[in-house]
């Protein structure tokens, strides 16, 4: 055969795979991340048990599922109460049936679930391997046999929070990395509560960088991430923001580049782009310049971005083509031509022009509508109201018309999906599939183009960029030069490697652990409790990364070494701060002098941390014992709660309910006894998790007065059938309206024989 032959075959095989992919769905938003599909021969009706109904599969919640050849990935949840279970389901696209599924309880949250949308899986096309993220923050990526890669607990890492209304969002893929995002409290520089974003090498789960692109959040964001190329070849994604802002981040670095205030709270909606120059976002909250709720904005993108200090540029009105009070709550537009289609709160579709954002046609829907994000495709709308109604509609240049509606059965909350010939609806009871019977087309993972970097080195990307290691454990860092628009060069060799103190850090610490000339750290067996910087740096140029040792059991602390008193707080006290490797602990709590002796209490100055979780070890501790002395302060009629986290169990004596209660999560497990609690005494509390060879288990603690015997019998035995069997201990405190602190002393850790 001769080469020009075989490089057509070639040629077409990879044309064929293309088209293939097209017909497949790897990310929710579409291939150009803006609601768009390129999904084809989709029918234009369909009913219930009739006309080109598929399957339902008995699965509740608001995810969106992907498809990738004879594999659908779906993100939701099976059982109600106790039970409840968070899953990740692979099932075949045209027969429903399920290949495979991993189940999740969660844990150490206020979740509701009938209230929001819970996310979606994200397909990686070149490796086939398939990404999701809990409500409870576990971030999981698995290969096509449901075989677990890696995975990451971002609550017990990073101290990401968890909010009632179940807001999680799904993870983007973007050349090597698995991004997500959320609000956290980390330790250090990153202790204050902000809206993170966090990128993983998607084949080996290390944390390739952090961003903060914004300021202090007043609500927490879902909103899904689009990707561009600058002109510059920098490439970037785009998103909103729990504090309210539209933010562009450097895809390969993380390094923010530009905000743009939109609301006084959270933006929820996804963005869309239109030419090389604007940008169009909507959010649902209270406007920052009037009373109102709700605008679209059409952005003017920067088309000069500076670097280093003069970075997050913060665009003004000037920066602004026009605004329209349309109001939108997490639904998030979709673009066509110069069309935008936007479901909004009056329940109504629109037609709206790109260009001055007035509204072409609107076509009434429902009442009202929030959530579900309308789906274009194969030149039709595909939408879902919270109220059940399930819309086919038809967009004109001056109308747009209804060519089907149903009534199913459960709210729908999430944009619909569409793939070979297929779409798929989830809503809060059930997912239903309609379309094609025709078996899906083959489908291979497929090599992705690489960027490869240019030019003299900019810096130095050390992975991983955030660690955490425990007495006796090593780490050998990665490092790899990039160039002056995020690319890759090659590997960093040759580096000199040193533990740093940044010139902003506010404690001048170090890890205490050995770093040789190779990049290699390592705490020796004895080493203590710390958290400090790494630093790599060769001929101009450097990188960083951060990380704490962590304490290997037992670990106790009675707060007396270490802590000198040389702070006031806003009630005039002397206090020290926290353990610095402690969780989000910095803006929470303080170590104060308390009839004669140190102790620490939580902090009252802020209503926002009113609730107080931090972790004091890694998610993949079990089997121990926990035990601290706790008090509360007030009186018979105003307390406080304070407590101990063991195993993704908090287990807390309630003042001002007078009992000792055990929950993972409030609207599922939940067990309490009473319990006599008074103020400004201290009590011992002391918990347990046992794990049963049948998957279940028993939570148990018991408290009494300190300096009285130990009771034989536990105060609370609390069972679960689908116990947590690991889990990073911490403290937990409730300070209802930031009036009662809490105290806590005496802290201890031990395994358990």
């Amino acid at each position: 055969m001769k080469s020009t032959q075989i490089l057509a075959l070639l040629l077409c095989a990879v044309f064929a795979q293309l088209l293939n992919a097209n017909e497949n769905l790897f990310y929710w938003r579409g291939p150009s991340w803006n609601g768009v599909l390129p999904a084809t021969n989709l029918p234009e009706k369909w009913e219930p048990k009739g006309i080109n109904h598929l399957f339902t599969h008995e699965i509740q919640g608001g995810g969106v599922p992907v498809v990738a050849g004879d594999r659908m990935y779906h993100f939701g949840y099976y059982g109600v109460g106790p039970e409840l279970q968070e899953a990740i389901v692979c099932m075949h696209p045209v027969t429903g049936k399920v290949i495979w599924e991993k189940r999740y309880s969660d844990f150490l949250s206020d979740t509701v679930y009938n209230r929001y949308g819970i996310g979606a899986p994200v397909i990686d096309q070149e490796t086939g391997n398939v990404y999701f993220y809990t409500s409870s923050g576990l971030l999981l990526g698995f290969d096509r046999d449901g075989n677990e890669i890696w995975k990451h607990s971002l609550m017990e890492e990073f101290s990401r929070l968890t909010f009632p209304n179940g807001r999680t969002g799904g993870p983007a893929i973007d050349g090597n990395l698995v991004i997500v995002h959320g609000i956290t409290a980390n330790w250090g520089s990153n202790g204050p509560a902000r809206n993170r974003f966090y990128a993983f090498d998607k084949r080996s789960g290390e944390l390739v960088w952090f961003s903060t692109p914004g300021v202090g959040p007043k609500d927490s964001s879902f909103s899904p991430l689009h990707f561009d190329d600058l002109e510059d070849g920098r490439r970037v994604f785009y998103t909103g923001t729990g504090c309210g802002n539209v933010v562009c981040v450097d895809a390969r670095t993380g390094e923010a580049l530009w905000r743009y205030q939109m609301s006084h709270g959270g933006v929820n909606s996804g963005v869309v782009l239109h030419g090389k120059d604007t940008l169009v976002a909507i959010h649902g909250k209270e406007n920052i310049d009037k009373t109102s709720m709700g605008r679209m904005v059409s952005i003017k993108k920067p088309t000069v971005i500076p670097s280093g200090a003069e970075l997050p540029m913060v665009l003004s009105e000037k920066d602004v083509n026009w605004k329209q009070d349309y109001e939108a709550f997490t639904s998030s537009p979709c673009i066509v031509g110069d069309r935008i289609y936007q479901t909004v709160k009056t329940g109504e579709l629109l037609s709206i022009d790109v260009s001055n954002g007035n509204t072409v046609w609107h076509l009434k829907l429902g009442h009202d509508q929030l959530h579900a994000s309308p789906l274009y495709a194969d030149g039709k709308i595909y939408v879902g109201l919270h109220t059940s109604e399930f819309y086919i509609i038809e967009p004109a240049e001056k109308k747009g018309k209804i060519l089907n509606k149903v009534k199913l059965e459960g709210a729908i909350l999430a944009q619909p999906s569409a793939a070979q010939g297929r779409v798929y609806i989830q809503t809060k009871k059930k997912l239903y599939a309609f379309g094609s019977k025709k078996p899906p087309a083959p489908w291979t993972p497929t090599a992705q183009p690489k960027a490869t970097g240019s030019g003299a080195p900019a810096r130095i990307q050390i992975v991983p960029a955030e660690f955490a290691l425990v007495p006796g454990q090593e780490l050998k860092f990665k490092a790899y030069y990039l160039d002056k628009i995020g690319r890759r060069i090659g590997p960093a060799e040759g580096l000199t490697w040193e533990k740093y103190i940044p010139p902003t850090a506010k404690v001048k610490v170090k890890v205490d652990a050995d770093l040789s000339s190779d990049g290699t750290l390592k705490a020796g067996p004895n080493a203590k409790l710390s958290a400090g910087a790494i630093r790599a740096s060769k001929n101009g140029v450097a990188g960083v990364a951060r990380g704490r040792i962590l304490p290997d059991l037992p670990y106790v602390e009675d707060f007396e070494d270490g802590f000198s008193l040389t702070l006031t707080n806003t009630d005039g006290d002397k206090f020290s701060f926290p353990p610095l490797p402690w969780l989000g602990a910095r803006m929470r709590w303080q170590v104060l002098q308390h009839e004669g002796t140190k102790v620490i209490g939580n902090t009252l100055d802020r209503v926002l941390f009113q609730r107080s979780m931090n972790f004091l070890g890694r998610p993949d501790m079990k089997n121990y014992t926990m035990e601290a002395d706790v008090m509360t302060d007030g009186n018979r009629r105003i307390m406080s709660t304070v407590g101990l986290i063991n195993q993704r169990y908090n287990i807390s004596l309630i003042g001002n309910h007078q009992k000792i209660e055990v929950v993972s999560n409030y609207d599922r497990f939940k067990h309490s006894v009473p319990f006599t609690i008074k103020p400004k005494t201290w009590y011992r509390l002391k918990t347990q998790v046992d794990v049963h060879q049948d998957g279940t288990g028993t939570i148990r603690a018991k408290a009494w007065k300190r300096g009285e015997d130990e009771p034989a019998d536990w105060t609370i035995e609390a069972k679960h059938d689908t116990v947590h069997k690991n889990g990073s201990p911490g403290l937990f405190a409730f300070s209802p309206q930031s009036q009662k602190r809490v105290f806590i002393d005496n802290l201890k850790v031990t395994p358990r024989k």
